[in-house]
């Protein structure tokens, strides 16, 4: 079957309004057969960014009945075929939105068909510490009814917080914005001693979902400023979790980014220094700062366990692995997430062309324009379905053979707090 555009006579399923673009995710032909559409969202998110002035009515996906071209009846129908039997997508639309439209599915046309393997990192998505927080809050939900409040993104990803708010969580930014007495969640990335004393004043009921990974460097800033040291914390600025172990020992405490910060870093006493990191940071970079601060402060200590999380460590050495056989990686997850982003630059790092994804409709066809090895992984914070719907829509492009690569089990498992365990 030809990979370029035709464009049919066809009709939807129900009334289609003025401006509006309608990509098929099913095709109901005219014999009675069926015909699905799996890069449906593909060509949704490229209408999406091309569409501009010209999509002026909703954009939405849903099946398309076909009919005999050249019948006349129902809007103009742009499909897009891949080299074997089935279409990859179908965008109906009246005159307004046909631009956008017919150069979306020509667009993914011309990287249609060509056999492409898609090399999957493993582990990837969901850790422990995120699965620990989404399942407080979906508790929290289902046992004291909405509203819940939580203080900050629970994790940061768009799609989970989404749903929790369809659920009824409602998300602040600050404790002044939930009620006197209400119950309030803190997010994965933990809080400083004062939201919590705020907290207490207030009587809000607490549930604290703070990975106890991070609460582990809570506790070292603490110990570390109590021993004397001035404690180095490495992480990025305005990064919550940064912000939370910052206010733990504010008075003994500083934030360093790079290698040149450290090297110019002054400090009281330089015999007595310790150093943190934040959670999510890359591996490598990370030890290019403290091997800065060893040069600037030979007697520097540090934890006795890396801080840098085992997720965040396993999802960087298997996307090493990846990154070395693919023409072009992509990494799922929102662009707040400090672990995904991370994952990115380590990508690029290793010579590979890499891209952040919220999900399969930010893919844009130019990337994949001579591409025959796609690595997949995804953040910490993404959820495992947003990589198999990726995984979906790549296969409607053409023939994929899908492997996966990494030799790490994850098994870490943390406790639920007391207020939401099942009695």
């Amino acid at each position: 079957m030809s990979t370029a555009p035709s464009v049919h006579a066809a009709h939807t399923t129900g009334p289609l309004d003025p401006g509006t673009v309608l990509v098929a995710d099913t095709l109901l032909r005219a014999d009675g057969t069926a015909l699905t559409c799996p890069a449906a969202v593909l060509v949704e998110g490229e209408v999406r960014r091309r569409g501009g002035r010209t999509v002026r009515g909703p954009l939405r996906i849903g099946p398309l009945s076909g009919a005999p071209e050249g019948s006349g009846t129902g809007p103009a129908v742009l499909l897009g075929a891949d080299a074997g039997a089935a279409a990859f997508g179908a965008a109906a639309c009246d005159e307004r939105g046909s631009d956008a439209a017919r150069a979306a599915v020509e667009a993914w046309s011309a990287v249609c068909g060509r056999p492409r393997e898609l090399l999957l990192a493993t582990p990837r998505s969901f850790c422990a510490g995120v699965e620990r927080a989404v399942e407080i809050v979906e508790r929290a939900l289902e046992q004291r009814g909405a509203p819940v409040h939580v203080r900050k993104q629970i994790v940061h990803n768009r799609h989970v917080v989404a749903d929790l708010e369809q659920r009824g969580a409602v998300f602040v930014d600050e404790l002044d914005a939930v009620p006197d007495g209400a119950t309030v969640v803190f997010s994965a990335h933990g809080v400083s001693p004062a939201v919590r004393e705020e907290a207490g004043r207030r009587g809000l009921d607490v549930i604290d979902a703070t990975c106890p990974l991070v609460t582990k460097v809570h506790s070292e800033a603490r110990r570390f400023a109590a021993r004397g040291d001035t404690v180095v914390l490495v992480g990025h600025a305005g990064h919550e979790e940064v912000e939370g172990t910052l206010g733990e020992a504010p008075g003994r405490t500083v934030l360093v980014q790079t290698p040149e910060e450290a090297a110019r870093l002054r400090v009281e006493d330089p015999e007595r220094v310790s150093y943190l990191t934040q959670t999510t940071l890359a591996a490598d970079e990370a030890a290019e700062v403290v091997e800065a601060l060893r040069a600037r402060f030979p007697s520097l200590r540090g934890p006795g366990s890396d801080d840098i999380c085992y997720a965040t460590t396993n999802r960087q050495d298997t996307l090493v692995r990846v990154a070395g056989r693919a023409d072009l990686v992509l990494v799922v997850g929102s662009d707040n997430s400090s672990n995904s982003l991370r994952l990115v630059e380590l990508a690029r790092r290793r010579g590979a062309r890499a891209h952040l994804v919220d999900d399969a409709r930010d893919i844009r066809p130019a990337w994949l324009h001579g591409v025959s090895a796609i690595g997949l992984t995804a953040g910490a914070s993404a959820p495992h379905h947003l990589v198999e719907e990726t995984v979906d829509a790549l296969a409607g492009l053409g023939p994929v053979t899908v492997s996966e690569h990494g030799t790490v089990r994850e098994t870490v498992t943390f406790t639920l707090p007391l207020q939401v365990r099942s009695p």
